[in-house]
């Protein structure tokens, strides 16, 4: 596990940056962490690294947004469902295999889904935002 701090958003935008350059069409992001910890964030300057044009926000009242850049990006929030058969009932499990898939909340999916991923868990404490990331 790889652990980083950040001291402002500068530094969570480079952390994203770093894994902008590693990450490959069908690799899985998962995103723990409360709410205003920044992975809605983290995404935003992933998916700014990844080339996407568009407005990067999150899908927390739509539940997915799709994004298209160097490769395309499924963006899923979460946070409001209560099962995991609604989060299946999303198409989540067809498209893990089609460019990025990014979760935020995944919590109740993340038994379903492929162990080849990677997961950042993002924590808050007053203006510090720790950072650790577990990649296979």
């Amino acid at each position: 596990m790889i652990e980083h701090t950040s001291l402002n958003k500068k530094g969570t935008e480079n952390i994203a940056r770093n894994i902008a350059g590693t990450i490959v069409s069908g690799d899985i992001i998962l995103l723990y962490g409360e709410l205003g910890a920044g992975k809605t964030y983290f995404v935003n300057k992933l998916c700014k690294f990844l080339k996407v044009k568009s407005i990067v926000n999150s899908p927390s009242y739509v539940l997915l947004n799709e994004y298209l850049g160097k490769y395309k990006i499924y963006h899923y929030d979460l946070y409001r469902l209560s099962s995991a058969d609604e989060a299946i009932e999303l198409g989540i499990l067809d498209r893990v295999n089609e460019g990025i898939t990014i979760v935020e909340w995944p919590e109740l999916i993340q038994d379903f889904l492929p162990n080849k991923r990677i997961e950042i868990f993002f924590e808050h404490n007053e203006n510090l935002r720790n950072i650790k990331i577990l990649i296979p």
